[in-house]
């Protein structure tokens, strides 16, 4: 899910790589999908990868209807959910979309995937849900407890990974840093004691795939 994402669309390419029968790109914009659809059939042309093997699927994780049939009709053996809203400030403005999203698209997700004996998921999740102090962290922080429960409850393979600040994704923090000192404003922090740590995009796909 999110496989038109930053962090959805670099997973993509790493798993092509590795060659799986099949690779389903589950978003719910249209165009980050078109986007990561056509590049990785393009990158096939050089590689045992068969353009075949990805196929676009437009969804939303919030419509359990739709995912029942999504899974239904291709049967994954993992799943990867990186998809939702993630922007702190928007989401303490919009608290019932992101529980919508966060939450109940998540809880949706791993109730179809329990039923359609999924080997493996994977929650994308962020050291904002280390004691959350804002909406988002605490919204992912819920699924990560129900990720936990599904896999104590159901002795599957589910786990959730948490990222700090990833250089270059949407969301990132330097994005506004970047903004903030090419217009020659002063870069704002959150606190003077504030840490922040930092991976690269594909090095925080390595940990996706090493968890899974």
């Amino acid at each position: 899910t999110g496989a038109g994402g930053s962090i959805g669309s670099e997973l993509c390419r790493q798993i092509a790589r590795c060659h799986p029968a099949q690779l389903i790109l589950l978003g719910h914009g249209e165009n980050s999908i078109f986007a990561i659809h056509n590049e990785l059939k393009q990158r096939s042309n050089v590689s045992t990868f068969q353009r075949s093997n990805v196929v676009p699927v437009i969804a939303d994780t919030r419509d359990a209807a739709r995912l029942e049939w999504v899974f239904a009709t291709h049967q994954p053996e993992l799943v990867f959910h990186a998809a939702a809203h993630k922007h702190v400030p928007l989401m303490e403005a919009n608290v019932c979309e992101a529980i919508y999203n966060n939450v109940w698209g998540t809880r949706n997700l791993i109730r179809v995937s329990l039923a359609n004996q999924v080997r493996h998921f994977v929650l994308i999740s962020t050291d904002k849900a280390v004691n959350p102090v804002n909406v988002m962290g605490a919204t992912k922080r819920v699924g990560e407890l129900l990720t936990y429960q599904a896999a104590q409850k159901n002795d599957a393979c589910f786990v959730a990974v948490r990222f700090g600040n990833v250089l270059g994704s949407r969301g990132s923090v330097l994005h506004t840093f970047r903004q903030q000192i090419a217009s020659g404003q002063p870069v704002t922090v959150t606190h003077p004691d504030m840490t922040r740590y930092f991976m690269t995009i594909p090095e925080a796909v390595q940990l996706v795939l090493q968890s899974a």
